[in-house]
């Protein structure tokens, strides 16, 4: 993985949730049951009915608050604020991976399809707060959802980022397709992908990863 493929990166966007955190730590398993049990009290059905709903609206709509608020005209205000009102006890500091962050040549944000305040807390726990110049959450984006490529036009924009001159992170490989099209390096952060086009670089250990792009 030749470092000249970064050569030209200004900006580097990183996703959060099990890419900033290893998925061993399993803390989304946290929010996936806050979400059932939102969209139990939403739409009145049964928990195996809700998880299922939960499951199909985030493979079509990009995420479960994004089904909510088309079918059943949510607040995503106050749905952020509880499925997200968890424990962070399961995260712990990582300064190795802070000083590698901190060390790439340029702005360096976070961006989420949760909200920005979460996103600060997982941060925190990790100690990764001062490696970061900026947060974007899924309210940034006017509620409107990675993969959806206006949703990344949004927060670039609000961001001053140039897509070609920036690499985005992500554990999700769809969420990679659009950040591609615009001209930005991107890397999967997570098991072995599936051949896409969208796909530049693979990892299953960021910092080992982030380390190889330093003199």
């Amino acid at each position: 993985m030749p470092k000249e493929h970064f050569s030209h990166v200004r900006a580097w966007v990183f996703d959060l949730d099990n890419t900033l955190y290893p998925p061993a730590m399993r803390l989304f398993d946290q929010i996936e049951k806050r979400m059932t049990a939102f969209v139990m009290r939403a739409t009145g059905a049964t928990q195996d009915h809700a998880d299922l709903l939960r499951k199909t609206w985030w493979a079509d709509h990009g995420t479960t608050l994004a089904g909510l608020m088309k079918h059943h005209k949510v607040d995503p205000d106050i749905y952020l604020e509880d499925v997200h009102d968890i424990s962070f006890d399961a995260l712990t500091p990582d300064p190795h991976l802070a000083e590698l962050i901190a060390s790439l040549p340029g702005r360096k944000i976070v961006y989420t399809n949760g909200s920005a305040p979460y996103a600060a807390q997982v941060l925190q726990a990790r100690g990764l707060e001062a490696a970061f110049d900026a947060i974007y959450g899924v309210e940034h984006a006017d509620y409107t959802p990675k993969p959806e490529r206006s949703a990344f036009e949004r927060v670039f924009t609000s961001a001053g980022i140039d897509p070609s001159e920036a690499a985005m992170f992500e554990d999700d490989p769809r969420n990679l397709a659009a950040p591609h099209r615009m001209g930005m390096r991107t890397v999967l952060v997570g098991p072995e992908p599936h051949e896409a086009d969208h796909i530049q670089h693979h990892t299953t250990d960021l910092g080992a990863f982030l380390r190889k792009l330093l003199p």
